[in-house]
This record gives C-alpha cells, structure tokens and sequence, in this order.
C-alpha cells in the first residue's frame, strides 16, 4: 500500500504525522495505565522505556496499516 499526503483543510499533511498522532495518544494511555498499577517503578529507565513503547506502537501501527 502506499501512503498519500491528506488534504487537511486546505493544508497537504504526511500521513506519517496523523500515525504518529495516533501513536501518542495510545502512549499516553499505555502510560497511565502503567502509572495506575505501579508498573514504571519496575522499570530501570524510566523515560527510555516510554520512549521505547511508543516506537513500538508507532511501528506496530504503520505495520497494520501498510499490510
């Protein structure tokens, strides 16, 4: 599948920035979800794992998308 620029009123956007987007938003949850039950104090490096989580679902999302 190939990507196309989305007309956002009037203002030609990469598709790669509504995933990304995206992929914050379900970062930002994953994140208060494991803020919630006390996961990130199991975690040696806070900010990398978050970093590294939302790589993951940004990937994972592109993934899906492109299939």
């Amino acid at each position: 599948m190939k990507f196309f620029e989305i007309n956002l009123l009037g203002v030609y956007v990469a598709p790669i920035s509504l995933l990304m987007i995206a992929a914050w938003i379900i970062a930002v949850a994953l994140r208060r979800f494991s803020a919630h039950f006390g996961l990130q104090r199991h975690v040696w490096h806070p900010a990398l794992f978050l970093l590294s989580v939302y790589i993951i679902v940004l990937s994972s999302i592109v993934l899906l998308i492109a299939r």
